[in-house]
């Protein structure tokens, strides 16, 4: 996965010097406006990816891509990532100056771990803030979430909600047609660890199945991820003694219990979601694009802030 951060201030500000060319940009919704269009884009080369924007972008030497994959990357760095400000999108017949656009090169920046906090600390990276570490942008983006789901309506507070309990506390009545396997995530207070294993302990002696038993007791005792209030809880978790709760993992099939994460190490880590890439977004001011590889298949998505009251 790569992950591309731009500043969203300078976003519509025209390059200055002769960056690379990027392959001519075909946009699928606007055919009309290609000519247009391509008049009016600014290439923008990330400074500290300089090197890489005038060869392959650095993909050639990223280990673990199949060569397909590689292919797709590096034709996506060839052509570059269009930015088009909102106007453009909302308007049937936009103005010379609403056409003002970006196109931002994709270059690989380097190697991060593979752990829940990747997306901070690829953040960290690619916006090249030495004085912010990992789990600050976690606190901040966790901030920013809790500052912008309490002003929102109801309506869209219960739809926040909706969207967490579907990824975190699933419905295991449904799903199955697209999921093999669906987790459930609870969190357990790390001070409450030895009342947890006592309670699981005594069922054990019953005659319970050791998973059935933290099952139970885990589920009775822990705090569902099913709101934007626990999401909050949860996103702080960056697998460091000083987290106040340990992640839980039920995992299901079809048929029922498959597994349990009971994490005892605490060294589990909250992945960055869709929510906190657009609260990271809306925090630094910028836009976040996430690169995916899946299957052999490149799928692109991105998510991008426009509430400029929340910009600071």
């Amino acid at each position: 996965m790569g992950k591309l951060l731009c500043d969203s201030t300078t976003a519509a500000e025209p390059f200055q010097g002769s960056p690379a060319a990027a392959l001519p940009w075909i946009d699928s919704k606007s055919p009309t406006q290609i000519d247009t269009i391509s008049t009016a884009v600014d290439l923008v080369v990330p400074t500290n990816l300089a090197n890489g924007a005038f060869t392959g972008g650095g993909w050639e030497d990223v280990i673990g891509l199949e060569e397909l994959q590689r292919r797709h990357l590096q034709r996506l760095h060839a052509k570059g990532v269009l930015w088009k400000p909102p106007e453009m999108e909302d308007s049937s017949s936009p103005s010379e100056s609403d056409l003002r656009s970006v196109v931002f090169r994709l270059s690989h920046g380097g190697e991060v771990s593979s752990d829940g906090n990747c997306l901070f600390t690829a953040s960290r990276k690619a916006m090249a803030v030495e004085d912010i570490d990992a789990k600050e942008l976690r606190r901040r983006t966790v901030a920013r979430f809790l500052v912008d789901y309490g002003s929102v309506s109801f309506e869209e507070g219960e739809a926040i909600d909706d969207a967490i309990r579907h990824m975190y506390s699933p419905d295991l009545r449904f799903g199955w047609g697209i999921h093999v396997v669906q987790e459930v995530k609870l969190l357990a207070k790390k001070e409450d660890r030895f009342s947890l294993d006592s309670a699981i302990d005594e069922l054990v002696h019953l005659g319970m199945q050791r998973e059935m038993a933290a099952e139970s007791i885990y589920k009775e005792r822990c705090i569902p991820v099913n709101d934007g209030q626990t999401w909050a809880k949860y996103m702080l978790i960056s697998g460091s003694p000083e987290d106040e709760y340990d992640i839980i993992t039920l995992q299901y099939t079809e048929e029922g219990l498959l597994s349990v994460d009971e994490n005892r190490e605490g060294r589990a880590a909250a992945f960055g979601d869709d929510i906190a890439i657009e609260c990271l977004a809306t925090e630094f001011k910028r836009e976040v694009y996430v690169i995916y590889l899946c299957n052999n298949t490149l799928i692109k998505y991105s998510t991008v802030c426009w509430n400029d009251e929340h910009l600071s």
